[in-house]
């Protein structure tokens, strides 16, 4: 079974991030939506809502599971046997970042990074710019699937 984990905060998931799970599917048996917790972080959303909305938005979809997880990524794909970690990118400082910690995690593992460009519809949504936009009361709505626009009003 070709199992991918996709880890971030998704707080909140965005179209972007439904996008890449999305097409992700098309390529794993299994795409592992893995929340990480960081407790110097500051989230928005606890990580009950976080988990929430990503289920919600893939209820439907067999091949999506969501978890959480704490520690090195490399470390908890060992543990779930995922052979993939799954990226999106959006812009060419996305890649820098995406590549160096690509480039350790497979000399400190043997897990493979996969990157998927993100679609141009949603390639300058990021969770930051929506948290953004909901403090300052815009409308986020056209950035993020429905189960945020319904549960975080």
């Amino acid at each position: 079974m070709k199992r991918a984990l996709f880890p971030g905060s998704f707080d909140p998931i965005t179209n972007g991030h439904f996008d890449i799970i999305k097409r992700g599917i098309k390529l794993f048996d299994e795409v592992i939506v893995a929340i990480g917790v960081n407790a110097d972080k500051k989230y928005m959303f606890s990580l009950e809502e976080r988990k929430r909305f990503i289920e919600e938005s893939f209820k439907n979809e067999p091949k999506v599971k969501v978890v959480t997880y704490q520690g090195l990524t490399i470390d908890f794909c060992e543990k779930i046997d995922a052979q993939f970690i799954l990226r999106g990118l959006r812009n060419p400082a996305d890649f820098e970042f995406e590549k160096a910690i690509a480039h350790t995690n497979r000399k400190l593992s043997k897990i493979e990074t996969v990157f998927l460009l993100t679609a141009a519809k949603t390639s300058y949504i990021s969770s930051s710019i929506v948290r953004d936009v909901i403090r300052n009361n815009g409308d986020y709505t056209k950035l993020v699937p429905e189960s945020v626009r319904v549960n975080s009003k």
